[in-house]
């Protein structure tokens, strides 16, 4: 018999370059392979207003964007997305992934753009009425291997990638800080890896984590309930 899942929000961050994308699509699959609703989402975007938020704070050609006006704009796109995308997914039961979320402004704007992690945080608390992930999964990349891997073959740098080392680093600095905040809500898993190997440490961890909400995925498709002790 299948029993509907609880609903799972986990987050992908990293800086630019880490594999976050291939990483959340690969989970997808897994999860649906094993009969659990899956909704694959990303920020900026998920919504039609944050899409088009998304091509003004990223693309080049906008003209300059300030630190705040950055900030607000990031924010918006995320209060969309969490009201209209995240929170109706996970009151439906399903499995939420998406490829950035709150984490992201904190590191970007609070450390990169040196707004504060404080203010940076305290406006995302309230532009998603404290949506957190159950798990985050943070793919830890070096500025200079994050660099080589988007700007391979013809690919081009969007309005942030395109920011300097040092930029990067501190952004990535700020991504373990959080972390190390909260260790029982993270993943820290080394970018450099092998694409199977991550693959197979994210799943692990995610079916420890349904099984702890009550459901586990089996291979066969079929959702079953979980034992609590």
């Amino acid at each position: 018999m299948s029993i509907k899942s609880p609903g799972l929000f986990i987050a992908f961050e990293g800086g630019d370059g880490a594999g976050k994308s291939t990483q959340a699509a690969r989970l997808s699959d897994a999860l649906e392979s094993r009969g659990l609703s899956v909704l694959r989402t990303r920020e900026p975007g998920g919504t039609p207003i944050g899409e088009k938020l998304r091509s003004l704070v990223l693309d080049h050609g906008h003209g300059i964007i300030d630190p705040r006006t950055e900030a607000l704009m990031f924010a918006a796109a995320r209060a969309a997305h969490a009201s209209q995308v995240i929170r109706p997914a996970l009151s439906d039961g399903t499995v939420v992934i998406t490829d950035r979320y709150i984490d992201s402004s904190v590191a970007y704007q609070g450390a990169g753009r040196g707004l504060g992690a404080e203010g940076v945080l305290s406006l995302n608390e309230w532009a998603t009425e404290g949506l957190h992930p159950d798990l985050t999964v943070l793919l830890d990349v070096e500025p200079s291997d994050g660099r080589q891997r988007r700007t391979v073959g013809d690919a081009t740098e969007d309005r942030l990638e395109s920011e300097p080392d040092d930029f990067h680093s501190a952004i990535r600095h700020a991504f373990l800080d959080l972390a190390a905040a909260a260790p029982s809500s993270y993943l820290v898993l080394p970018a450099s890896a092998d694409i199977e190997t991550l693959a197979g440490r994210i799943l692990e961890r995610v079916e420890s984590l349904l099984l702890s909400h009550g459901a586990a995925a089996s291979p066969q498709g079929e959702t079953v309930s979980g034992e609590r002790s």
